[in-house]
Parts: C-alpha cells; sequence; structure tokens
C-alpha cells in the first residue's frame, strides 16, 4: 500500500497505539488500514452419486480441476457466495447444504470454507473454466486437483458420505503457486 484511500496521501507502516501489530498509518489524516484476510467460499455439488468439478481456465492453476470456488464479495452470506461461485464457474444451480470445511491459508491471507450442495440444474463451463464433468468418486483426478484446500473438502466430502459430521478444520501450509 502506498496511499491513503481516505485522502490520497502516503502512507507509512507503523504499530498504532493500542495495537500489537505493524499497520498501514496515514499521518495525514489519522486513517489506519487495517488488512484482513479474503474469505473464499465453495462447495462440493454432487448428482446420483458424482461430484461437479470445474477444470480452470485462469490463473493460478489453469488447466487444473477444482470445485467451484471463488472470493466472497460484500452484501452477500458465505452460502450465497458458494451457490453464485458455481453459476460463475458451472453456469450450475445448487442447493447448498451444510458447512463442513474450514482450511487456515494464513500466508496467502485466506480463509477457504466449503459447503455441501445438491446439483439442481445442468451444467456447462463459464468463463472460468476450461470445461466441467461429474466425476464418480473412483473417477476424481487427484493428481490434478488445484488446491491443496480443495483436495482437503474432496476427502473430507467423500469421508463424511455427505452426512453433517461437523466442521473439518485445516491449517494448510502455503507453497507457492499451490494456494
Amino acid at each position: 500500500m502506498k496511499y491513503c484511500s481516505n485522502c490520497g496521501e502516503t502512507v507509512v507502516q507503523r504499530i498504532p497505539k493500542g495495537d500489537t501489530k505493524e499497520r498501514w498509518i496515514c499521518d495525514s489524516c489519522d486513517t489506519v488500514h487495517y488488512q484482513n484476510p479474503k474469505v473464499v467460499v465453495g462447495c462440493v455439488p454432487e448428482k446420483d452419486g458424482k461430484i461437479l468439478l470445474c477444470k480452470r481456465a485462469i490463473e493460478p492453476r489453469s488447466g487444473y480441476w477444482t470445485v467451484p470456488a471463488g472470493f466472497m464479495e460484500i452484501g452477500e452470506t458465505i452460502a450465497e457466495g458458494a451457490a453464485r461461485e458455481t453459476l460463475e464457474e458451472a453456469c450450475a444451480e445448487v442447493t447448498i447444504g451444510h458447512l463442513f470445511a474450514s482450511v487456515d491459508v494464513p500466508q496467502a491471507g485466506q480463509l477457504h470454507l466449503f459447503f455441501t450442495a445438491s446439483l439442481e440444474s445442468g451444467f456447462s463451463a463459464g468463463e472460468e473454466s476450461l470445461d466441467v464433468a461429474l466425476f464418480s468418486k473412483d473417477e476424481i483426478p487427484w493428481d490434478d486437483i488445484a488446491f491443496r484446500s480443495g483436495k482437503y473438502a474432496l476427502k473430507k466430502y467423500l469421508e463424511d458420505a455427505g452426512q453433517n459430521n461437523g466442521v473439518h478444520i485445516h491449517e494448510v501450509v502455503f507453497n507457492r503457486g499451490k494456494e
């Protein structure tokens, strides 16, 4: 960060009074600019025992498979975000079930949340996808899954057999180019 989004002046990095972390601060208008983790929301859509996966058309990890997921938008719930991402990436409508996986990616400043979902419509590749397909659990291309958080979600989903067995929490160690 170089400039204050409030007044446009140059910002400096220091620990504000009463805080314990360095923050970007504008000495001109005294605004403290907090930088907080971004939330990624997604789901594992299922229909007739098969899971819907999307082959990424964008970086990072273009050409690899993933569950539909992406950054949450202001003004939506986490479930609405997961459904929106599925519509954008797979042109598919889903009914969101329960939250079942949480993955911390602290080095990337992200939190990934995954829901169960029922696929309610047909599907096709959206602008961010090269391909979209249904996979039985034996057909999932495990070596070609884009992100470890998505692989973790898929494994926990299959272990749970779609049941509500609580939220599985996993901290991912960031690996450049993989998360």
